[in-house]
């Protein structure tokens, strides 16, 4: 096939022939290579807007159960405490088990006094005000994917921090 050919099929619209080849690939994809069952609720949680502006927080500590990404153990036992560091504030949580479908959130945020702590849920969102020391409770947290928000008492003190989804 010469250059001119090829330039024009690539100007040619869609046809059944193109959808019928797309088909079949996404078919072989979808075989060989299957999306991780959740992976597109996940994606979809933790990319919005809202986390275009704001600072992203590192995980620095994080138990291996806790995580779940390809894993169906997802019902730790005890307590698991996770730290998350931006160059702005550090958070530590711990997450005990409250019930056979919820979880205790308890967390500790530096700077603390008054950093409004938003977690976000894949049922809903819930607010707590860090105390002078920088605590904050959750508490009966359905278990799932889960999220934090931390937004400084005014805008002068920084932008909002956001940590990467987890799994509770």
């Amino acid at each position: 096939m010469n250059q001119p050919h090829l330039e024009w099929l690539a100007a040619e619209p869609i046809d059944a022939v193109d959808e019928r080849a797309l088909r079949e690939l996404a078919d072989l994809y979808a075989l060989v290579d299957p999306v991780p069952p959740g992976l597109v609720e996940r994606l979809q949680f933790g990319v919005t807007l809202e986390a275009l502006h704001v600072e992203v927080a590192r995980l620095q500590r994080h138990e291996p159960e806790l995580a779940g990404v390809r894993s169906d153990d997802t019902e730790p036992t005890e307590a698991q405490t996770i730290t998350f560091t931006s160059d702005s504030i550090s958070t530590m949580i711990t997450i005990t088990p409250a019930g056979p479908d919820t979880v205790r959130l308890d967390g500790w945020v530096a700077p603390g006094g008054g950093v409004v702590v938003e977690l976000r849920t894949t049922g809903g969102r819930h607010s707590a005000a860090a105390d002078a020391n920088g605590r904050f409770v959750f508490e009966d947290v359905p278990r799932g994917l889960a999220q934090l928000l931390l937004r400084p008492p005014r805008p002068d003190l920084g932008q909002p921090v956001i940590t990467p989804s987890i799994e509770l």
